[in-house]
This record gives C-alpha cells, structure tokens and sequence, in this order.
C-alpha cells in the first residue's frame, strides 16, 4: 500500500462506530486494518482494491414510504425524456458516436425535483403537486424514463438510409409504427442499425429473463455503480450533499460558457495539433496527425480541449473501474493494475495508427485508390460506388447489373476495423480468466432449473407469476434483490404480451414495407437474439463489456438471405440490435434494483420514455436531414454534422447482405473478416500461458479483446480527443484515485456528471441557435482559430 494515499485517507477518515475507542489504527466495520478507512461511507479498499463487496459501495437500506407515483416525478420524466430524446438523435448525426450522460440526468433531476420541492406550495390541492421532500425512488423513476428516451431509435437509421440512398420517404404514419414496435422491441444504442420489432424483444426476451440476468448477484453491472453511488451521495443531506452539489453547480456554469469556444467561436480547439500546424499542405502528417474534422485523420499526438467528444462514449472520470468488477485475477499491486488497465487501451491506440498507417502506405486492399478514412464503398478508380445501378426494383442484387458495375471496395482502414472488431469479439479471454464467474452465472442452467422455472410461469396477465416467490427463503440471495421482494413484480406475461404484441406489429410492417425479409428469417433472427442475450447479456452483466456481435449477425443474414441487402438490415435489427437493447432494459431495471424502486414503476417509465424517445427520434431525424442532407452525404462531413453512422449501415448492408459471398468467402477479396472471428479464439490464450508460467512478466495485465477492438479504433470520426482521453482517465482513475482518495470518492463522479451535464446542454442549444439542428446554419465568422473553409486544425483536405 502506499504510505502517500494512506495518509490521505486517514486525514479524512470516519471511524466506524463500531472500532474501539483507542489505538493509532484506522478501523473499517469494527476490523483493525492500517490500509484502510471509511470515506464518506466507503472504505479504502473500496476505492484501491478489485474485489469489491458491492453492499459496501450502494446502500441496501429501503424506505418504504418514499412515493416514486408523483406529479413531480411523471413531470421531470417527460421532460428529460424531451432533452435526452432529441439530443440523441442530434448525436447521431455527430461525426463521433457520443452518448447522453446518465450521470447528468441523474444530477438534473435531483437539482430540479429538490427546486419544485422548495417553490411549490404544499397547501391545498398543491399538495398532490408537491407531496414532499423529493426522493431518491422519484429521481430513479425519472432517470429510467430518461434513459429510454435518450437512445437514438434504431428504426430512425433505417428510415435516414432509405431516404438518403434509396431516395424513398417512407409514409409518417407507417414510420412511426414501425418506431414505436422497434421500439418496443428494444431501443438502440448509436452504433446500431434498423428498427422495427426489437422493443419487442428488449421488452420480451430481455424482461423475461430477468431471474437469470438480472436477480443474480453476480450479476454486478458494474457500469451503473458510480451512478447509484452519487444517488446514496445526494441524499444523504447535509453539509456533505451541499458541498457536492456546489461543486456540480460551478463546473456546470464553466463548462458551458467554454464549449462556446470549441463549439462555435473557437474550434481549433476541437483539435490542436503542432505538427499540422507546422505543416499545414502536407497530406501525411494530415492523414497522421489530423483528426479535428470527422474522417479527417487518426489525430496521433493531437490535444482536444472539446469534453463532448474527450467524453464521447464513456466518461473518462467514470469508466467502470476494476474496483467494481474482476475482470482478471487479482493483482498484488493495485495501483498498477488500474494503470495497466488503461495501457491496454492506449497499447491499442498506438498499435492502430501503425497498423493504418503501414496499410495504406503499403496499398494492401489497393488503399491509396480510396480515401485514408471512410464508411463508403468504392469504384475501384475511386469514386462512390453507387448501390443503385446494382439493385433491381424489388431492392435485390441483379447479377447482370452487378457484373456491368463490378465489386466495390471499402477503405482498407475501415477493414482493419472489421478485422479488429471480429477478432475482439471472444470470450476466450473470460473462459480463461474468469471462469469461476461465468460458471456460478450459467449455473442456472440446467434441466431442473428450466423445468422450475417453466413450471412456475404464469400466461394470465392480471395475475402474478409467483417468480420470485421461491426466494423468499434463500439466505444467499442479493441483498438488494431480497428488499425488492416486498413489492408487487411486472410479471413475466406483462413482457411476454410485449414481446407477442410488438412481434404480429413488425411482421405487418415488415411485409407491409417490402422489407424483402421472409417470416423464417424473423424467426431465425429472434432465436439468434435470444442465445446471445443469454451468453452475451450474462457477459455485459458481470464484466461491463458490451461485445460487439453485430459482423457476426450480419454474416449470418447475408448468407441466408444472399442478394437482399434490405433483408439484411432488418435480420441485423432483430438478430443483433435486439440483444443491444435487452442489455440497456436489464442495465435500468437494475438501476431500479439498486435504488430499490418498485417493478411496476419501472417498467411504466421504461414504456412511457421508449415511445416518447421513438417520437422525438422521428422528428429530429427528418429535420435534419432536411437542412444537412449534403453534409450527410459526403465523406467527410464537418466537425459538427457527418452521416458516418448511415453510411456505415448502408455499406454493411450493401457488402454482407447484397454482396457477402462475393466479397468475404473464401478466396474472395475480404475473406480474413471471416476468418478473423476463429483467430481471435486463440488470441489471448498465448498470454494465458505466459502468465501462467512465468507469472513475473504480468502478462494478465493485458486484456486482450480491448487491444484487438482498439487496432481499429481510429477507423471513423473525430480523432483528435484520443490522448486528451487517456491523459483524463488516468488522471482520474490512477493518480487522483490513488493518491486523493477521499476527493475521489465525494468529487470525482460529480464533477464528471457537471462536465458532460454543461456541455450537452450547450450543445443542445447550440445544435438549433447556430449549428443548423432546425434549419440554416450560422457559422461563426471565419478568423485563424475557426477555419471554416478547411479541416479545423488547419491540415491539408484530404476528400
């Protein structure tokens, strides 16, 4: 342990009431110990070590009487339903994959639910607008509404496809049922495709197994633990609680005043790189070094100063940390650990610019004939391959036309992201490593606990499904699971009707739109998602990693369904998508778990902000398209709008649906996308072995599905936040978590939520005020720092 953070504990440390009055030691629940300490409720170990007693961390206390059915609660949930809705959809649209904070969501809704609590009246008929003090159970409800608003619908993707490459604009009506049975069917995460029946599904299959994904306390979600920490931090009053929310309050205000610069005035800032401008005509260093406009270049030593896309995906100040999760044996150095965690990243960064770099310099896939970075299919001369000539009325591969047009090509970069993106998809790694955890979590099944559980479902509606009813008596079960057991459930058949409702609506539209699907492939489609939510849900749950299945789906359906790249995206939409949005509904509903907030309660807001959410999506999507359709359409895009995310579902659907045995069977021109699933079967067992025999090398220090996914990293988007990235994460997680634990435990989350909180809301704004959300854009005037005629970073153009 190092005697700096012990030292730094103990200076904020609160013995526990239970340590002896007397001695020099530091006490955690009555155990001497001099490495460890409480703060603010956690100890040390908590915050230092991997293994990490979860009833330590979120508190199992429940209070029955709080009430999440209030005005308060219905009113704050549609209206961050509102903001999360349109802002996910205006981030779909961004030329980096950006999420809405859930932090920040969470945060709001308290400062607003508290702000209605002071200046409603409580007199009256006001008191059923202001029943008093607002609690953790109503913000749990609003941010679960919040959440499932604030995805962009998949469904939208396929109908911004067809009207951007198809040329068809599909009927309002028949496109909002299609959202809303998507939707149903599972709300989609940005980079997912397509939406029609996986609402359904996220609904059905996903709520369905919840005794199995869900109840189980080895199925931690390792991703919502900060949240729920900043929960119990919030209210537990005092002066504590107001210094925290002072700290939000101050962050928030300055961040919002300085996205102005990166976002609008000044956005050289998105990407300050000394080598482009050293060398401002210089197609290399512009390919290597530039990054701050989308696809512009791998952005290698580049410094953002722009948090929404430092923070795209996950939060560096709240990345689920090893502290919350095993995910490989535990190490006798934990500092070094967490320090090595983010070298797997960084190892992979670096290891992408060479491997892209080294790619197209040596012209494999015939790369210089194509852009350095693009989602687009190509001529071989280079130019945009255009899908139509190819494709005959009825949307299918016409062979005559395909032989007068020949086979396109992608970017090579963009297969490098294919290959690293298969080869990262193994649980090799995790049979290896974790294998006592996987075990313990399947042990559900066998031949006795499926004939129990089926034996105990119940097909009528209006009745309970006595699920839970043989845990009442179990002495081992999850704590937080047993509290929840004093409430009434959302029975199983409320998601089985979902799941039945939702799957008769996407049949009707999926004939009714000429999706080209059979009703065989929907079916195989569905058996897909369901074996994968199984093993790959039970993975998301225990380890935080959401693997990426969807070249694997898409694989499948493209040789079922040869010659249909319509049919393709829609078997992608329920065989992949669905599996995706099962992961977001069991990830909220153990939110509610941990928050101990009511079954029904949560699943009326999941219903309530999934259509909101679907809605919202629609009218954001056809706007903007309306007034960005070029930008959309173009390679690059601009720093603020890029079609990245359907370019990439297009091409997709195009190469594996339309083109699969052409272009990646054996032989083909793309066959190792393939055959990259099988060699990341063995990846990691070579490093396996070397820990295993010469221990003192760590070898188990590397996780080697995130270095594999990370060789393609850089393959789309905004490039240049990458190293403000790492140098943020391990500030936050190594240095400031090691050596000011107790900051870190009070501060470390807030301030992350306050800094995603300021700037999507000025990103909101600016997206309609300026950036052109709803109509014509107001760049600001051209000067030095905002080259609006050119990449920002000042490189050389390079589409």
């Amino acid at each position: 342990m190092n005697l700096s953070s012990t030292r730094a504990v103990s200076a904020c440390a609160v013995p526990s009431e239970k340590s002896p009055s007397s001695g020099d030691d530091i006490y955690f629940n009555g155990q001497a110990d001099v490495e460890t300490a409480t703060v603010d409720g956690h100890s040390e170990e908590a915050v230092l070590s991997d293994e990490l007693d979860i009833a330590n961390v979120i508190s199992v206390d429940d209070d029955v009487t709080l009430n999440p059915w209030t005005f308060r609660a219905f009113f704050l949930g549609i209206g961050l339903s509102t903001f999360g809705g349109v802002l996910a959809e205006i981030y779909y649209f961004k030329p980096q994959t950006v999420l809405v904070s859930l932090m920040f969501l969470a945060v709001v809704s308290y400062v607003l639910g508290v702000f209605m609590e002071t200046y409603i009246p409580r007199h009256g008929v006001f008191r059923y607008l202001n029943p008093g003090p607002f609690n953790k159970k109503e913000t749990t409800f609003v941010v679960i509404m919040a959440s499932a608003a604030a995805n962009s619908a998949l469904g939208t993707e396929v109908l911004a496809v067809q009207r951007l490459y198809y040329n068809m604009t599909p009927n309002p009506g028949a496109s909002i049922l299609l959202l809303f049975s998507s939707q149903l069917l599972g709300q989609e995460l940005p980079l997912s495709h397509v939406a029609h029946a996986h609402v359904t599904l996220r609904y059905g299959i996903g709520g369905m197994m919840r005794s199995i994904l869900l109840y189980p306390s080895k199925m931690l979600y390792p991703g919502v633990l900060p949240l729920l920490s900043m929960f119990d931090a919030l209210y537990e009053g005092g002066m504590a609680a107001r210094k925290k929310l002072k700290v939000f309050y101050i962050v928030f205000a300055i961040i919002f005043i300085w996205e102005l610069l990166p976002e609008w005035i000044f956005p050289l800032l998105t990407g300050f790189s000394i080598a482009c401008l050293s060398a401002p005509n210089n197609v290399v260093v512009s390919q290597v070094f530039g990054g701050s406009n989308g696809n512009e270049g791998l952005g290698f030593l580049s410094i953002s100063f722009d948090w929404q896309y430092i923070s795209d995906i996950v939060n560096p100040m709240a990345i689920p940390l090893k502290a919350q999760v095993n995910f490989f044996s535990l190490l006798a150095d934990q500092h070094l650990h967490i320090l090595f965690e983010q070298f797997s990243n960084f190892l992979g960064y670096v290891l992408c610019v060479v491997v892209f770099v080294a790619v197209y310099y040596n012209n494999i896939w015939k790369a210089q004939n194509f852009p350095f970075l693009s989602q687009l299919l190509f001529y071989e001369n280079g130019t945009e391959y255009d899908q139509t000539l190819i494709l005959n009325i009825d949307y299918k591969v016409d062979p005559t036309r395909l032989s007068e047009q020949d086979l396109p090509y992608y970017a090579s970069t963009w297969v490098v992201y294919l290959l690293s993106t298969n080869v990262a998809t193994t649980f090799t790694h995790l049979l290896l490593w974790n294998r006592s955890d996987l075990r313990s979590a399947w042990s559900w099944m066998t031949v006795s606990s499926i004939k129990q559980w089926w034996e105990i479902f119940n097909w009528k509606v209006w009745q309970a499904d006595g699920m839970r009813e043989k845990d009442l008596d179990d002495e081992q079960i999850d704590p937080h699971y047993k509290q929840m057991l004093k409430y009434p459930d959302a029975p199983n058949s409320w998601y089985f009707v979902v799941f039945l409702l939702s799957s008769i609506v996407s049949l009707v539209v999926m004939y009714k739109t000429d999706s080209t699907l059979p009703w065989w492939g929907f079916v195989v489609s569905l058996l897909l998602a369901t074996i994968s939510i199984l093993f790959f849900g039970a993975l998301y749950a225990i380890t935080g990693l959401a693997f990426i299945i969807q070249p694997f789906v898409q694989m499948i359906g493209g040789y079922l369904h040869r010659g249909k790249p319509v049919a393709n995206m829609y078997f992608v939409l329920y065989g992949y998508n669905t599996v995706t949005q099962a992961q977001l509904l069991l990830r909220d509903l153990k939110i509610a778990q941990y928050a101990k907030l009511p079954p029904r309660a949560a699943f009326t807001a999941q219903i309530i902000g999934t259509l909101l959410g679907a809605i919202l999506n629609f009218m954001m999507m056809n706007s903007i398209i309306d007034s960005q359709r070029e930008v959309l359409l173009s390679i690059q895009g601009t720093n603020i709008w890029s079609g990245q995310q359907p370019q990439q579902y297009n091409s997709q659907a195009i190469a594996w649906g339309g083109l699969g045995h052409e272009l990646f069977s054996v032989g083909q021109r793309y066959h190792w996308v393939p055959w990259a699933y099988l060699v990341g079967l063995f990846v990691p067992i070579p490093f396996w072995v070397v820990h295993r025999y010469w221990p003192k090398l760590r070898a188990d220090y590397l996780y080697t599905p995130i270095i594999a996914f990370s060789v393609g990293w850089l393959g789309v988007g905004i490039n240049s936040s990458s190293l403000s990235f790492f140098a943020i994460a391990f500030l936050s997680q190594w240095w400031v978590r090691t050596r000011h634990p107790c900051w870190f435990v009070k501060y470390n989350y807030i301030v992350g939520a306050a800094l995603d909180g300021g700037t999507q809301v000025i990103v909101f704004i600016l997206s309609f005020a300026v950036q052109g959300a709803g109509g014509t854009s107001h760049l600001f005037p051209e000067w030095w720092g905002a080259n609006q005629s050119g990449n920002y970073d000042r490189c050389a153009m390079l589409n």
